[in-house]
């Protein structure tokens, strides 16, 4: 990876992680473009710009995970923080097992190289944020709820899948108030994100251990994709709290079109 390919990559990791148009599927499409495919280069990468985007939700929601910690350490589950924690572990289950099946089985690597699966994946996405349009929110969050957004955001492992995209779209359908369904999204996020890296430090270490990366590179990659994922995160919560939420059902249609097309025409 040359330069140039690592602020177009880290750019687009920071823009599309927290918003509802899946990083995965951009990271996917734009690595077939620019022909990337030094593997461990590739992985080093991954693991460096999620790094920078998930020190952007525990900035941004820095209060809130240090109560939902404290509740925790103390055993305080009576408090809306333990509450919290609970639905957070609740939803991590699926989420882990749905993950661990997908990596393991090397599903996801058989997703990522195929261009078709990704660009249906995209018009599921849009399905899923324009079916929220509508839904009058006020729920409290429940062990239900927690459960089946932690199944969304399993099933966000494949690449054109939004995660932000899919739980938030699930709270709205199962009514939970606005508020609280984002934050519970991103705070979901968090055991999510570190989960997924150590899993494939786990599965790659010998291509990790063995393989060349450039140090520099990689530090550009993780710092461009935090200031850009603080800057995408800040707007989607704008977006979200002036019910606009559903208007990137367009962009994940237009896409999704687009990425089929590039399927036939390759």
């Amino acid at each position: 990876m040359d330069p140039l390919q690592t602020l177009i990559l880290a750019i687009i990791q920071g823009v599309t992680e927290w918003l509802p148009i899946s990083s995965s599927g951009h990271l996917a499409i734009a690595q077939k473009i620019l022909g990337i495919h030094e593997e461990p280069a590739l992985l080093f990468f991954d693991i460096a710009v999620h790094i920078g985007t998930i020190f952007v939700v525990l900035i941004t929601f820095r209060k809130d995970v240090i109560d939902v910690l404290k509740a925790f350490f103390k055993l305080d589950f009576r408090s809306e923080e333990g509450k919290l924690a609970l639905f957070i572990i609740v939803g991590s289950i699926p989420t882990a097992l749905i993950g661990f099946l997908l990596l393991y089985s090397n599903i996801i690597e058989t997703l990522f190289s195929n261009i078709l699966i990704i660009g249906i994946a995209f018009l599921v996405t849009a399905i899923f944020l324009y079916a929220s349009k509508h839904v009058k929110d006020g729920k409290q969050l429940n062990y239900l709820d927690s459960l089946l957004i932690g199944v969304a955001q399993g099933i966000a492992t494949i690449p054109g899948i939004s995660r932000s995209g899919f739980t938030i779209s699930t709270e709205l359908l199962r009514k939970v108030q606005r508020e609280k369904a984002f934050k519970y999204s991103f705070l979901l996020s968090i055991p999510a994100v570190l989960g997924a890296m150590a899993a494939t430090i786990m599965k790659d270490h010998a291509t990790l251990t063995n393989g060349n990366f450039d140090p520099s590179l990689t530090l550009l990659g993780a710092i461009i994709s935090f200031i850009v994922g603080y800057m995408s995160l800040q707007l989607l919560q704008k977006i979200f709290m002036k019910q606009k939420f559903h208007l990137f059902a367009y962009y994940c249609l237009i896409i999704g079109l687009a990425t089929i097309l590039l399927h036939f025409l390759q």
